[in-house]
Parts: structure tokens; sequence; C-alpha cells
């Protein structure tokens, strides 16, 4: 358990560790990132008292997923961020192996957490409790305690509630594994967010028509857009194919109906969030003007994500960029939220052959390209991007063993947005039909070169950096 003298040491590592980390060349300019240590899940993202706030998985003693705390920041634009005190720290016998992952709701105007308690025992067992956390007048977090034990029928892994309210209940979607070591969701239902009813299982592997699909379901996030209801989840063990599900770990998207008086979500296939390098364990809400937004980690578990070269500069992880939601003939698409144009600095345009157009500088970058394929886009020749008429492949060298590795999109893309930081690509397909996001680590200045016979049209942007306060 973390006592007073573990918030002493994340205060002297937060103190010793933040001026090296901000000081890395790969440090971002943009997006959040931990000031020092290991960050990775994003939690109780939430617009409330007319701001925003994302809390996120945070061990600032190392880069190792130990100690895990709420960390916590806050906006009011979506774009300018604040670093909040520490939300909650593993100090309780329900949550003394860290708190993990979860989810926030407005309860009669006060600002709600609800994360899961995680227990390890010295056998190697492990147990986990759901457990609430509410804001106080000083800001910080009171715990009241867990209130969802584990069910009966499944593993110590069960964990990430998700809450939303619908109708006159509150609803939790939460990540479960059965005895025989299959990943499902689980629905239940509460009046007050204190007694929960478990409804059952809702989706998983071998249900809903699926294959066997994964181990364990982590970080479900179910919410509904235009006239379908959506959940994304994190399967574990997923079999790999050719071109899909290629990293150590996946997420993907189901689409369908809830319905709530059996319950039952009726749905279609299992689709790939995202077709990159990094991604994993993105988390949903609401602004107050009605757009869904996502946010997720930037990162893999169990990849080669401790070869990264910023491990060495105290620090590792960022969040991807804030997405908005959208349903385009079914098909869940992600675009960067509009905020984010506020960060372009002057335009520039290109209109001619690739081979011919200038080196751009990539440190913080913004591009709007168009073509028909049959260009090369290499990232300081460290990420490059293939583009071709029916497939985009992008590449780059093991960390480990340094051979290429690939990830592909396949279809035709015509119009692609990319957002470069210091240490990350996102290439948005088709206004958002598909997404490959991943971490590189050049050697700065950076500098986007494009090769290739094919026409194409080019506007861009250098971005001005956005840091935490």
């Amino acid at each position: 358990m973390v006592s007073s003298s573990h918030l002493a040491a994340i205060l002297q590592a937060v103190m010793q560790g933040m001026p090296k980390a901000l000081s890395d060349s790969h440090y971002p300019g943009w997006h959040l990132a931990p000031v020092t240590g290991l960050l990775n899940d994003p939690n109780g993202f939430i617009h409330s008292g007319g701001e925003y706030h994302l809390f996120y998985q945070w061990n600032a003693l190392d880069c190792a997923h130990q100690h895990k705390c709420w960390g916590h920041w806050r906006s009011a634009d979506l774009l300018h961020w604040e670093h909040q005190p520490i939300a909650l720290m593993p100090d309780e016998k329900y949550d003394r192996s860290g708190c993990y992952s979860g989810s926030a709701v407005e309860d009669a105007g006060i600002l709600t957490l609800i994360y899961t308690g995680n227990v390890k025992f010295e056998d190697g067992s492990r147990t986990a409790w759901q457990c609430l956390a509410q804001q106080n007048r000083a800001g910080g977090f009171d715990k009241l305690g867990p209130v969802v034990a584990l069910p009966e029928g499944y593993t110590g892994h069960v964990r990430d509630p998700k809450v939303w309210r619908h109708d006159d209940h509150w609803y939790m979607v939460l990540a479960a594994q059965t005895m025989a070591r299959q990943g499902r969701v689980l629905l239940l239902r509460s009046e007050d967010l204190r007694t929960w009813q478990n409804l059952g299982e809702i989706a998983g592997s071998e249900r809903g028509g699926l294959a066997a699909a994964g181990y364990m379901w982590e970080c479900p996030d179910m919410f509904t857009l235009g006239d379908s209801t959506f959940l994304i989840c994190c399967p574990q063990g997923v079999p790999s194919e050719e071109k899909r599900y290629l990293n150590s770990h996946a997420c993907a998207w189901l689409s369908g109906s809830l319905d709530y008086a059996q319950p039952a979500f009726s749905h279609g296939p299992l689709n790939e969030m995202d077709a990159g390098f990094e991604f994993y364990a993105p988390q949903t809400t609401l602004t107050a003007d009605g757009r869904r937004l996502l946010v997720g980690w930037m990162g893999t578990p169990d990849g080669e994500e401790m070869a990264q070269p910023t491990v060495a500069q105290g620090w590792i992880h960022q969040m991807t960029c804030i997405r908005e939601l959208s349903v385009r003939n079914g098909w869940l698409c992600q675009q960067p939220i509009a905020e984010l144009q506020a960060l372009r600095e002057k335009e520039q345009h290109y209109l001619g052959r690739a081979s011919d157009a200038p080196a751009i500088p990539a440190r913080r970058l913004e591009l709007i390209l168009e073509s028909e394929g049959g260009i090369e886009l290499s990232f300081a020749d460290t990420l490059i991007l293939t583009w071709q008429q029916d497939e985009l492949r992008l590449t780059r060298r093991s960390l480990v063993t340094g051979e290429w590795l690939t990830r592909y999109w396949t279809g035709a893309a015509r119009r692609l947005q990319i957002l470069c930081d210091h240490s990350s690509v996102e290439i948005f397909i088709n206004d958002g039909e598909g997404v490959m996001s991943s971490r590189y680590f050049p050697a700065h200045p950076a500098r986007l070169t494009l090769r290739g016979d094919a026409e194409l049209q080019v506007r861009y942007w250098s971005l001005r950096r956005c840091m935490v306060e």
C-alpha cells in the first residue's frame, strides 16, 4: 500500500525527473504525456462543471507497470490542460496493488470516479473490487470503498468499469474473464451507484456469433451514436491475421443494438479500431454540444515498449490526439477534433509530382494530402508510409531486432490527414474511415520526404507547442 513515504517519493520523482523528460527531443510538443515515469490508459474522461477532466494511469516512480495511481488533468477548451492533484493512490486494502482503470460520472452534481481496486496475493492469485470515490470541496477525492465484489464464475481478471446513465438507472460495462479463460463483457445496473445488479454477459469471445476472440476483453466502452450502439473493447489474444490484429494486443469495436430489458446486445463483426503500431484502451465522453469524443493510449501492452529510447530519459508513452467520432454508412469514423486547428501556424501548399516536393519539417506538423496513391512518405527515414492505390503500408524497424515491421490498411485511400509530434504520427484515412497511430523516434530535426511520380496536392501547417501547465 502507498503511505506518506510513497507520496514523498512520488514528489521527489517528479521534481527530479520532470526537467529531464521535458528536455528530451522526443517529448511531445502538444500531446499529453507523463512529466516522469509511465503513463497508460486514459480514465474518467468527462465534461463536468463546465470543464473537461481526463484522468490517467500513472506510475511516477518508474517506467514500469506498477504502483498505478490516477493522475488528473483539467481543461476548459481541450487544448490547454492543467495538472491537478493525484486523484487516486493505492492506499487501501481493496486497491493496494493498484488503482486500475475506470470512468467518471456526475452524481447529483458531484464528480464521481468508478475504478478497479486491484489486489494481488503472494501465491500469484488476485482479486478485484469496483470502487467509488467522490470529489470533495478541496478538489481532491474521497474514497467510498468497494461497491462490486468479484462476480462468481470469473477469474480475478475483472476490471475497467465504464458507467453511464440511461432513463432512471446507472449502467456499467465491465471486463471479465471466465474460468475457461474467455474474454467477456458484463452489463450491470444500479439505482444509486452503490448497489449493483449483474445482468449478465452481453458480448465476448465465442458469443454473439463471434469465433474465439481472446482471453480478456479489457477497457469496454459502450455508447449510442446515430442509430447504433457501439461497444469499444480491447480483446487480448485475438488471433493475428495476415494484415490485421498484428499488435501484441488489439483494440476493436462492435456495432449493433442494446436491449436494456433483456438485456441483449445484437451486433455485427469485430472491427479493428486502429491499424497502426500503438493504440489501446480508448475512452469516450460527450461534450456539452453533443459530440462524442475519444482519446486513447498511444501504446501497446507487452510489445516493445520498454525498448523505447525515452525510458533512458525517465518517461514513457503519451496519449493520442483527442478525436471526434461519427458514423458513415454504418462505419465508426475518427477525426481530430476541430479545436486542434487553433494550433496551426501559416498554411503552406504544394501541387505537383511527389518527388519534386520540398522536404517538410516534421517535428510538429499537420498535412492534408490528396492523391490516387503511388507515393512514399518517409518520416526521417524512421517511419515509412507506402501509399498504393488499394492499400497503405506503414513500416518501421523493430526496436529489439532491427527488422522491418509492417502494419496495413486495406482499401482505396484518396485523402490523408496526418498529425505529427516529436515522436508520434497519426494518419487519418478518407476523413476518418481508417486510422494508423504510431510512435517513432527520429533524430531531430525530423523531416518528411515525399517520393514517387504520382501527382498530389498538399496543404500543411507547422503546429505550435501547447504544453500542460
